[in-house]
């Protein structure tokens, strides 16, 4: 099926994720203890991605022995097509489940399925019938369709909010984990049956290697009693018998993608995902054709390796995200992402070694990752509860149009006569449109990440009381200590900031273009007035401003007289206005005083922290701004103290 799962990742990472996305703490968060209780969800999605490849990869494998060329092509993207079909056809009875039932209800009811299904699997495999096999491919997807929004609906109901990301990673790199061991067990397993033996047609080879049915069999049972150790999740409004009768009228598919569509970030996520999704499903139909006739490979394991090395490239991808991501940087990597598998798709044509190829898949696996899981988490934090398995059903229908759209795009070239290269080709044109958008649109969100993983090479930022900055105009008030504050600030927050720099930087031909881009703000004494007036109507347009009221860095690493002109840009904005100091940069080789702070040092990592206020009036005069930052020092003091001491 399609690399739509996740996987157990190792508790530092997660601790991690949870330090960036929230106040850093000493002690694991409750949420993360959640996602660590969660091994029973993790293990039934294991084993339903492990079956459902196993079959897959058998038929696969089947058709590349029997077929070559133009019809191998042909007949791979069908087996694919026929498990995206029950997406598109079924996304309004799966809608209706999913936000109907307890997610865990579904989720059982579709394992009881899979036992089923896996069981006349086995049966058709021992009597050779391979149309019939071939078709309870439809059958298994059916099964997936009404368990998939059930299954990403659950997410949030075990992690919250907080720790999507996380958890989206969990379930990807599960998958991932999932997708490489069935490719690897049912590959060998294909190869091992068939080995020294004759055979002519499709039947021939299903009853050779109809032992291997019994493993599915097996994880279907394993995945059964696994879907009743679940912890349950929340009550949930049941809807009516009417409701499910009028869930298969097309109004109501009309109004389930109204849902879909009501909010602008949740269609863009969705639009990604669908292009990633198609360029997938083209790139595993045309690869075997490609490595039959331009490597003379015949050996499936070898194929299916190659294949699957994109696995361990979204695996890594996952765990980088889990990692680094936080709900400032996250936006960050789909631009990254983007970038990373278009270069990759237009290497892919120029290799012709094996090992080349490995390594190429397993970055298009793994830029793949880093562009897919922020939008999966994205389109779980934007839904609303009560319609979550409808926005979820209507991803996965829209994805399914755009990964069958892709697929009948592959037919027809391969009707047309050209070869898999062509395919290739066509690729890397739609990814590098797509990334061109990207780049343009979020290219500020790039920088941002660039600049935070440079950063934490040698800065562990964390923060204490992060706000949640509010909608509309937000006002930022800080220590000046180094000339990194800028970036410390907006690493830590994920509206986009504009900075009020000293107009003498502003200035100078090479730095001119790239603050101009970022919106930056110029001030100087003889023109402060004139910048008070842009900031001003930076906040009436609900902007977030950043702004240094000592008006220089610190020599001393004392703070200086706070400035009065914040309090005029203020003036009628009805603004939300924070204070903020920073500690841990004086002494630092970018502050403006080399002096080695008291306390202890990291030996690699100087540790940084920045103290944040509550939300203030705007009508907040300077002496009051200018005695919260005290206290904020104090307290930041306070605590280096602490940590000193514990030490």
């Amino acid at each position: 099926m399609s690399l739509k799962r996740g996987c157990k990742l190792c508790t530092k990472s997660i601790i991690l994720v949870d330090k960036a996305a929230v106040n850093v703490s000493t002690k694991v968060s409750p949420s993360v203890s959640k996602i660590l209780g969660f091994k029973p969800y993790l293990l039934m999605l294991f084993l339903n991605a492990f079956v459902d490849l196993g079959h897959k990869i058998i038929i696969q494998n089947t058709v590349f022995k029997v077929y070559d060329g133009q019809k191998q092509i042909i007949l791979i993207a069908a087996v694919n097509a026929m498990i995206l079909l029950p997406y598109v056809l079924l996304f309004s009875p799966a809608a209706f489940i999913s936000d109907r039932f307890a997610f865990i209800k579904v989720m059982r009811f579709s394992a009881w399925m899979a036992t089923v299904i896996t069981c006349l699997i086995c049966l058709f495999y021992y009597i050779g019938a391979y149309k019939w096999t071939f078709g309870m491919t439809l059958v298994l997807a059916v099964q997936s369709t009404i368990y998939s929004p059930a299954k990403y609906g659950y997410i949030r109901q075990l992690v919250g909010k907080k720790l999507l990301t996380a958890g989206n990673a969990l379930v990807q790199a599960t998958t991932i984990i999932a997708i490489l061991l069935g490719t690897i067990v049912f590959s060998v397993l294909f190869e091992y049956f068939l080995a020294e033996q004759t055979y002519q047609s499709e039947s021939d080879i299903l009853r050779l290697i109809a032992p291997a049915a019994w493993l599915l069999i097996i994880c279907s049972v394993a995945e059964l009693i696994t879907a009743y150790r679940l912890p349950k999740d929340k009550a949930r409004s049941e809807r009516s018998r009417f409701e499910l009768k009028q869930y298969f009228k097309g109004q109501v598919l009309k109004n389930n993608l109204a849902a879909v569509f009501s909010s602008k970030v949740i269609m863009l996520c969705i639009l990604g995902l669908s292009l990633f999704w198609g360029i997938s499903q083209m790139l595993l139909a045309a690869f075997p054709a490609y490595a039959k006739v331009h490597l003379n490979e015949l050996n499936t394991v070898v194929i299916q390796g190659i294949i699957g090395s994109s696995g361990f490239g979204i695996l890594g991808g996952s765990l980088l995200v889990s990692r680094l991501a936080n709900s400032a940087s996250r936006v960050g990597f789909i631009p990254f992402g983007a970038l990373g598998m278009t270069l990759a798709l237009l290497l892919l044509t120029y290799l012709d070694s094996k090992a080349a190829l490995a390594f190429d898949f397993f970055a298009v696996g793994f830029f793949g990752a880093c562009f897919i899981v922020p939008l999966n988490a994205l389109i779980q934090e934007r839904a609303p509860e009560a319609k979550l398995g409808t926005v979820l059903a209507g991803n996965n229908w829209l994805q399914n149009i755009s990964m069958l759209g892709f697929l009948a795009i592959t037919i027809g070239i391969a009707l047309l006569g050209f070869s898999s290269r062509w395919l290739f080709y066509f690729m890397a044109t739609v990814a590098a449109i797509g990334t061109i958008w990207l780049l343009k649109t979020y290219f500020r969100k790039l920088v941002q990440l660039v600049l935070t993983g440079l950063f934490r090479l040698r800065y562990d930022v964390s923060a204490r009381n992060l706000p949640m900055l509010p909608k509309g105009g937000v006002l930022l008030l800080g220590s000046h200590i180094s000339w990194l504050d800028w970036a410390l600030i907006q690493m830590l927050l994920d509206r986009p900031i504009r900075f009020v720099i000293d107009r003498v930087f502003h200035e100078k031909w090479f730095l001119k273009w790239p603050l101009e881009h970022f919106q930056t703000i110029p001030i100087s004494a003889k023109r402060s007035k004139k910048a008070i007036q842009d900031i001003n109507a930076a906040l009436v347009n609900d902007e977030v401003v950043c702004l240094f009221p000592e008006g220089q860095i610190s020599y001393d690493g004392e703070l200086s007289e706070i400035k009065r002109g914040f309090e005029y840009s203020l003036e009628g904005s009805g603004a939300a206005l924070y204070v903020f100091y920073i500690d841990g940069m004086h002494g630092s080789v970018l502050s403006r005083c080399k002096a080695k702070d008291d306390g202890p040092k990291p030996k690699l990592r100087r540790a940084v922290t920045l103290h944040f206020s509550e939300m203030l009036a705007d009508a907040t005069e300077a002496k009051q701004v200018a005695k919260i930052m005290q206290q904020l020092e104090q307290e930041a003091v306070s605590t280096r103290a602490l940590k000193h001491d514990i030490s």
